[in-house]
């Protein structure tokens, strides 16, 4: 199976997919959680729309994210409370965890449905791993997200989440490469 063109129009185009987050990070160190959390609101629906425009395709975790990006920065700006937008990576973190390991446990590779677009034929062994890793590592970040915001300060929080769960994000997929070398088809046509 080789990817199509319509496979590489799906592809996940990282500044477009993590700019609302280097907004957020900019707005906080200048003016504050709380404008930074108006940033966000604004910048997720307009990454969704440009998602649209370049690919006629907006991702599953772009849409829940910025469901729980309009819910939750409501909240957060409604009750004039911090906390909500917050305990959103976590509760984000936790919802792909479960999807992913529940997938899992079912005999199924859910994480297959969002990365196959970007990646070379992969053995349905590999996706199967690639899926169990991937939602354990969601856990993790979801367990980091809220020792972090919970112990530390508001600009120390949205440092790490926008770089440090980031960067452990990257991290993960490098540890994962022996998985894509062992059930990957990298072959040229």
């Amino acid at each position: 199976m080789t990817n199509t063109p319509k496979q590489k129009k799906h592809a996940p185009i990282f500044w477009l997919d993590f700019s609302p987050l280097l907004v957020f990070f900019g707005v906080n160190f200048a003016y504050g959680i709380f404008p930074a959390t108006i940033s966000l609101m604004v910048t997720m629906p307009i990454a969704m729309a440009v998602s649209w425009l370049k690919r006629k395709h907006i991702p599953p975790v772009l849409w829940i994210s910025g469901l729980l990006v309009l819910v939750f920065g409501g909240l957060t700006l409604y009750f004039n409370d911090e906390r909500f937008i917050k305990v959103k990576p976590t509760i984000i973190f936790s919802l792909f965890g479960l999807i992913l390991v529940g997938g899992y446990l079912r005999g199924k590779a859910l994480i297959k449905f969002v990365f196959e677009p970007a990646f070379p034929p992969i053995a349905d062994r590999g996706w199967m791993i690639l899926s169990r890793n991937y939602g354990l590592l969601n856990f993790l970040l979801a367990g980091l997200n809220e020792f972090v915001w919970r112990t530390y300060s508001t600009d120390t929080w949205v440092t790490i989440k926008v770089f440090g769960f980031m960067g452990l994000t990257f991290l993960f997929f490098f540890t994962q490469i022996p998985v894509l070398m062992k059930y990957g088809n990298f072959k040229k046509n």
